[in-house]
C-alpha cells in the first residue's frame, strides 16, 4: 500500500481512502488506484474492502486523506464504495469497485 487516510464527517461516518496496486487488471497491470469507501467506522471501512475481495488493506496513519471532492463522491454513490486510476486525471471518472475486481472474461473465438 502507498498511502491512505480518513475524514470523520460530522454525522459520526467516515470515509476510508487508500492508495494500492490494482489488484486486477481492471485498471491496468499493476497500477496504482485510489480506493474509497464509506462506513460507519474505519474497522467497518476496512471490512468492506476485505469482504469486497481486497484481503491484504491495513490503514497505518493518516498521510493521504480524502479530499473534499473524493469526499463527495464517495456520498453520492448508491455502494460507498468506489476507484479511479492514480494518479488521478481530470477526465477519469469514478468507477464503482465490482469493475476492479470482475474476473477477467476470456474473448470467444468463433471456431
Amino acid at each position: 500500500m502507498a498511502g491512505g487516510g480518513f475524514c470523520k464527517l460530522p454525522n459520526g461516518s467516515v470515509v476510508v481512502a487508500i492508495t494500492l496496486a490494482s489488484p486486477t487488471d481492471g485498471a491496468g497491470p499493476g497500477a496504482p488506484v485510489r480506493v474509497l469507501v464509506h462506513a460507519a467506522n474505519r474497522a467497518r471501512a476496512l471490512t468492506r474492502l476485505r469482504n469486497a475481495g481486497l484481503r491484504a488493506v491495513y490503514l497505518r496513519g493518516n498521510a493521504e486523506p480524502p479530499t473534499p471532492d473524493e469526499i463527495t463522491a464517495v456520498l453520492h454513490h448508491p455502494d460507498g464504495l468506489l476507484w479511479r486510476a492514480r494518479p488521478q486525471r481530470a477526465q477519469e471518472l469514478w468507477h464503482p469497485i465490482r469493475a476492479l475486481l470482475r474476473p477477467a472474461v476470456p474473448v470467444r473465438r468463433p471456431a
